[in-house]
């Protein structure tokens, strides 16, 4: 009897340890299979935008509750805030500028206010995976001259990381440009978008030449905009595409034709029509962007009265 009361509690703590080895070995299987290369094509790859922006709530959710189980995990991490920032992209901001502004006055500004919210929780997500890899890096981006040494250390493998944490805090500033503690940090993100592209400027088919079309164009100079720069990161990411991103056209078309300052109607029409011109076929892995930005283009032609200060119908 008293060996069996030894040899039980044995047993009952090597079958616990087992079982609690085979579930993280399932939960990182699962966590790899839903992160790994090619799994954002699921959503990014699809033609219908209706379906994809009721799917990603769920499928952002799943990822969370992976997460809670798994916090550590770089690819969940990395696709977990990568979706949080393109939901509140295209299915909250999007949306909410094609309302009214003033029929649709409060309904625009409550989806301004919640994507502020998923970006921020999105670049939250995306930091910590920064964080686990680089300790430190959260706090050095909020204390000038610490971040630099940390964004050397990083490599080719982090540009993903550092791509969506700076796009999702400079969305998330741009619906609130008066929230300054926000805006302190404009020059730490710089910095990481700018380390990105020095590691990879060729990411996502010119993904950052994108960014930087809207970053040059819209920041004023005392804070880094350049007109010129914006030019030529449009050309940039024109090549890099082979001219099979609408989404280059429409940012180029709204933050540099219709600037207050250029007001060039002509260029506005002609970068929209060439955005709508483009098959969403010709690059199916990013069908889903393309199509969204042809929605846009289409508004926006639509309603060009609105981005000309002297429109003549």
């Amino acid at each position: 009897m008293k060996t069996k009361s030894v040899v039980l509690p044995g047993l009952l703590c090597l079958v616990l340890s087992v079982s609690c080895s085979i579930n993280k070995m399932a939960i990182n299987a699962v966590s790899n299979a839903l992160s790994g290369t090619g799994s954002s094509d699921v959503f990014t790859g699809d033609d219908d935008p209706d379906l994809v922006g009721d799917a990603l709530p769920f499928a952002i959710k799943m990822y969370e509750a992976l997460l809670s189980q798994n916090p550590k995990h770089q690819g969940l991490l990395l696709t977990t805030g990568s979706l949080f920032v393109m939901y509140a992209n295209a299915f909250v901001q999007g949306p909410a500028e094609m309302l009214d502004p003033i029929d649709s006055y409060q309904e625009r500004l409550e989806s301004f206010e919640r994507a502020k919210k998923l970006y921020l929780r999105g670049k939250d997500v995306l930091y910590s995976a920064l964080e686990y890899k680089y300790p430190g890096f959260s706090v050095a981006t909020l204390q000038e001259g610490t971040l630099d040494p940390l964004l050397k250390k990083c490599k080719k493998d982090d540009v993903p990381l550092l791509y969506w944490a700076a796009a999702g805090s400079f969305a998330a500033y741009s619906i609130d440009i008066f929230d300054f503690n926000l805006g302190y940090n404009i020059p730490e993100w710089g910095a990481m978008m700018a380390r990105a592209y020095e590691l990879d400027p060729d990411f996502n088919e010119g993904a950052i030449d994108e960014f930087y079309i809207l970053y040059y164009a819209s920041l004023p100079e005392n804070m880094g905009g350049d007109k010129d720069k914006a030019e030529i990161h449009f050309q940039r990411a024109l090549e890099k595409s082979g001219g099979l991103s609408a989404g280059a056209y429409v940012s180029y078309a709204k933050a540099v034709c219709a600037d207050a300052q250029n007001q060039n109607y002509d260029a506005f029409v002609e970068n929209l029509e060439k955005a709508l011109a483009i098959d969403p076929d010709q690059d199916k892995s990013n069908r889903l962007v393309n199509t969204l930005s042809q929605r846009k283009a289409r508004f926006m032609l639509d309603n060009a009265f609105d981005y000309f200060q002297s429109f003549d119908n």
